[in-house]
């Protein structure tokens, strides 16, 4: 048998998250400054009228060729940067939501996926739920948030001072080329915007994955960098980027955060940490598809999966689907092709 070739074998692993969580936090060492406060504060998306309605204007979309050649180890070296600002506290353990907040399930699993007598749908929970609901507005959790676009509602995280990681298939592709509103949401938690709300003016695109369902080429594509029309990463802070090497397969390194519909109807976000991932055997790190057996519901599309270097978290992949068997994610250094040419483009 030939294995697969991987370049990325002399790249440094991720701290293991029992290694994070002996971590020391720190409380913010400023006060965010008033005039950025105000700048922050939420602004009304542009509206269109179509038939009669009115609607918020959608994003233009910006088609990214796939890495090849000198591009892809440019952008394998590279990476993102991330952000921590000054007057943020930083914990490495997420604060669960207060006892008072908490509420029951939103869906029952077992029952919404009984198919008939004793059988029981496809699984997307393997083993013990291992998800917590959390509210927490120290950082990194602060940058995750909810995605919301004419096609229902998912996850994203801030990877830059403007710009949103999220999923392609939560982006309203459009018959005519363009693409539907989309509003993101930091830290979003029962109808709470500690940090404001922002819509989508561009975004960069390597695939147009449209569910419902995500056929072998799409699950190496499923993520998208959206401008947003404000710098809600001012506020926020944002995560780094990296390209994911199959070296780290297997390792209980990862981090995810999402808003799920069966535990929380969307309205709070879980984490989950100590996640192993495993790349596609047959395809290049630059795209693949990234199976996972972490706890999903849709409601958690496009939220990262990110891993922390020295302490510092960089995402390397979004929740993309799910089968009976694993559920999926979708990442590699076109991923972070997407966020550099964003950032380039409009920092």
């Amino acid at each position: 048998m030939t294995s697969k070739t991987n370049m990325h074998d002399d790249l440094p692993a991720p701290m293991l998250v029992a290694d994070v969580l002996q971590l020391k936090g720190r409380k913010a060492s400023a006060k965010i400054a008033a005039a950025l406060a105000d700048k922050l504060s939420d602004q009304p998306p542009k509206m269109q009228e179509i038939d009669g309605r009115h609607y918020p204007v959608g994003p233009e979309v910006v088609e990214v060729p796939a890495l090849k050649g000198a591009k892809l180890e440019e952008a394998r070296a590279a990476g993102t940067d991330a952000h921590i600002p000054e007057f943020v506290d930083v914990e490495y353990a997420a604060r669960l939501e207060p006892r008072s907040m908490r509420r029951p399930k939103f869906i029952e699993r077992s029952q919404f996926l009984r198919a008939g007598a004793g059988e029981v749908g496809a699984k997307t929970v393997f083993g013990a739920d291992d998800r917590r609901v959390f509210y927490s507005t120290a950082y990194p959790w602060r940058c995750n948030g909810k995605v919301e676009s004419s096609l229902g509602s998912g996850s994203g995280v801030m990877v830059g001072p403007r710009h949103l990681l999220t999923c392609s298939h939560i982006i309203d592709w459009r018959p005519d080329g363009t693409a539907g509103w989309l509003k993101f949401t930091p830290m979003y938690y029962n109808g709470s915007a500690p940090f404001g709300s922002a819509w989508a003016t561009r975004v960069y695109f390597k695939d147009k994955v449209q569910g419902p369902t995500i056929d072998s080429t799409e699950a190496k594509y499923d993520y998208v960098a959206v401008v947003l029309d404000r710098a809600a990463g001012a506020a926020t802070g944002w995560l780094g980027t990296k390209g994911y090497s199959d070296s780290w397969d297997g390792g209980t390194y990862w981090t995810h955060v999402g808003y799920p519909g069966d535990l929380t109807g969307g309205q709070r976000p879980t984490y989950q940490t100590g996640i192993a991932l495993d790349g596609d055997f047959w395809s290049p790190d630059s795209h693949e598809r990234i199976s996972h057996h972490a706890d999903v519901w849709p409601g958690q599309s496009g939220g990262a999966f990110w891993g922390y270097w020295d302490g510092a978290p960089y995402a390397v992949a979004t929740q993309s689907g799910q089968t009976p068997s694993e559920n999926t994610g979708s990442g590699g250094s076109d991923l972070v092709d997407l966020v550099i040419k964003a950032r380039h483009d409009f920092p």
